[in-house]
C-alpha cells in the first residue's frame, strides 16, 4: 500500500502565487497548528504566531463550508488587535462523513471511533480561510474541499496509530502527512487543504483584500 504522505504537500505554482499576493507585507497566522506553519514554511513565507483566543466548540451544522469560514473569520478576529498593518490568516479544518462533522478528538475513544468510521470510506475535509488585512480592516473568507479515501483499518492499525499521538490534535483524528497516510488510498482536490491551508484558495482571498 502506497504512503500518502509522499505527495506533494503544496504546488509550487500555488507557493508562487502566493508568495505574489503578499508581496512584501508582513503575515500573522492565528493559529498554533505546525502544519499550517509548515506550509507557509515550503512556500518560503515567514509569519508571526499568534495563537488564537477563541475556543471553537464541536462543529454544527448544516452548511459545514460556512461554519469552516465563520470559525476562520472569528480566529482571525481574535488576534486582530496585534495586526499593527500585517495580513492576518486564520483557518479551520472539519471533516464530514456522510453528512456528519468531526472536530478534534477529545479522547482516545472518540479517536478510535472517528478512525472506525473512516476505516474503507470517502470523506470530506474542508478548510475555512480568513484574511483580515491590518491597514484597511478588509475582511475576505473562503473555503477548499478535498475528498479523501481510506483503505480498511484493522483494529491493530486503529490502536497503533493512536500510540503514536498523532490523532489528539487533528480533525478527524489524522493527519495525511504523517503516520496515516499509510491509511489514505486516494485524494481528490489540493492536498494542502487536507493539512490545514489551501494555499490558492488563500492567495485569492490576500489578493481580494489587498487589491492586487
Amino acid at each position: 500500500m502506497p504512503n500518502r504522505s509522499d505527495l506533494p504537500i503544496v504546488l509550487p505554482q500555488d507557493c508562487r502565487e502566493l508568495k505574489a499576493a503578499i508581496g512584501q507585507r508582513t503575515v500573522i497566522l492565528a493559529s498554533s497548528s505546525p502544519r499550517r506553519r509548515e506550509i507557509l514554511r515550503i512556500c518560503g513565507i515567514p509569519v508571526k504566531i499568534v495563537r488564537p483566543t477563541v475556543i471553537e466548540p464541536a462543529p454544527e451544522a448544516d452548511d459545514y463550508r460556512g461554519w469552516a469560514r465563520r470559525w476562520a473569520l472569528r480566529k482571525a478576529l481574535s488576534v486582530v488587535g496585534k495586526a499593527e498593518g500585517k495580513l492576518v490568516i486564520g483557518a479551520d479544518t472539519i471533516v464530514v462523513l456522510k453528512g456528519r462533522a468531526m472536530g478534534k478528538p477529545i479522547d482516545a475513544a472518540d479517536a478510535r471511533g472517528m478512525l472506525t468510521r473512516l476505516s474503507g470510506r470517502t470523506h470530506q475535509v474542508i478548510t475555512g480561510v480568513a484574511v483580515i488585512d491590518g491597514r484597511s480592516g478588509m475582511q475576505a473568507t473562503g473555503s477548499a474541499v478535498s475528498n479523501v479515501t481510506f483503505r480498511r483499518l484493522t483494529k491493530r492499525d486503529v490502536e497503533s496509530y493512536l500510540k503514536t499521538g498523532e490523532p489528539w490534535d487533528k480533525a478527524g483524528a489524522y493527519a495525511l502527512q504523517g503516520y496515516a497516510g499509510r491509511f489514505v488510498e486516494h485524494v481528490t482536490g489540493p492536498v494542502d487543504n487536507v493539512v490545514g491551508l489551501p494555499v490558492h484558495r488563500l492567495a485569492q482571498l490576500i489578493r481580494r483584500v489587498t487589491h492586487k
